[in-house]
């Protein structure tokens, strides 16, 4: 059985947030960073920083080493599509420009930026957004080989950020079952992982089945920390789909009725019956039991060294932990 790691075992560089803020970003990605600043700004460039910093602790070990920073950089730029989007359905509650969004890597001649209720700004950014990964996934090895698998799997996250809207807007559905069949899709792990894949020529296709059963777990690893670190954030900005709020609100620790983020007093009651419950913990040692469990794990692989990606996750988490409240 493997050992139960502590958080204090969790790898995390002494220097970690001068070493993020010191990160300098490749283009294209710091030049739509700078465009983000102007044209949305909700998210500081800390966010794309820590992510691109963090991109090594859990990129295959397959991808080809000449490839590695441009694999970093397409990466980031998925992940600001995706944030993005997400920040329109939930935090903005702006339905109607998700909705056109959605529609960019599938339909993009069906976008109607004079649609009522779109901010065709924010809608014309994340055209350019998407249009640098495009170009930027252009020439990779494995593109045409991989590009369905990817393109299945970006539509799991849109569901899941479309899924998190509804519960928002009927947070009467809410439930544990719900959110973590949806909500672990928006960590991009399968996505990532496509990317990945795109850019390793030596990887063995014979291997891909056993690599995905290990990321469905890897994901909701990745959404557990993201929860912990988030929901607090995300309860004053109206966003009730973290894991621990979920929790609170399916077994009665709070109600819908105190779920109003215009009222710094019912949030802070919320916050505190969380905190008091300990529910973060819970949480926690799910993610503990989870490592335990794919770390025993018996899948093998030849082309991919599954056990290092395990292994990253350790790391994603560490940083998720020191990120909170800055992202």
């Amino acid at each position: 059985m493997a050992r139960r790691l502590s958080l204090d075992e969790l790898p995390m560089p002494p220097d970690h947030f001068s070493q993020v803020a010191a990160t300098i970003l490749p283009e294209p990605v710091d030049e739509l960073a700078d465009e983000y600043d102007d044209v949305v700004g909700d998210r500081d460039r800390f966010l794309w920083q820590w992510i691109y910093t963090l991109f090594p602790s859990f990129t295959l070990s397959c991808v080809s080493s000449e490839h590695a920073e441009t694999v970093r950089a397409q990466k980031t730029i998925l992940t600001m599509f995706v944030t993005l989007l997400d920040d329109l359905a939930e935090v903005g509650h702006d339905r109607e420009t998700f909705e056109e969004a959605c529609q960019i890597p599938y339909r993009s001649e069906t976008v109607n930026l004079d649609r009522d209720g779109v901010d065709a700004d924010q809608l014309r950014f994340i055209q350019r957004v998407w249009g640098a990964f495009e170009r930027g996934i252009e020439d990779a090895p494995r593109r045409d080989e991989y590009k369905d698998i990817f393109d299945c799997d970006l539509r799991q996250t849109l569901t899941a950020i479309d899924y998190s809207c509804v519960v928002n807007d009927h947070v009467e559905m809410a439930n544990i079952a719900g959110i973590e069949h949806y909500d672990p899709h928006n960590m991009l792990m399968f996505p990532y992982a496509d990317i990945d894949l795109m850019y390793s020529p030596a990887f063995d296709a014979a291997d891909l089945a056993a690599l995905r059963s290990v990321i469905w777990e890897l994901q909701r690893m990745a959404r557990i920390g993201n929860w912990t670190t988030t929901w607090e954030r995300e309860l004053r900005e109206g966003d009730y789909t973290a894991g621990p709020v979920v929790y609170a609100l399916e077994n009665g620790f709070v109600s819908s009725d105190d779920l109003d983020p215009d009222d710094e007093d019912a949030i802070a009651r919320v916050t505190t019956t969380i905190e008091e419950n300990d529910i973060e913990d819970r949480f926690i040692a799910e993610w503990h039991r989870r490592y335990d469990a794919v770390t025993n794990r018996e899948e093998r692989t030849e082309s991919v060294d599954i056990e290092s990606l395990v292994d990253g996750m350790r790391t994603v988490l560490a940083y998720q932990l020191a990120a909170r409240g800055l992202k």
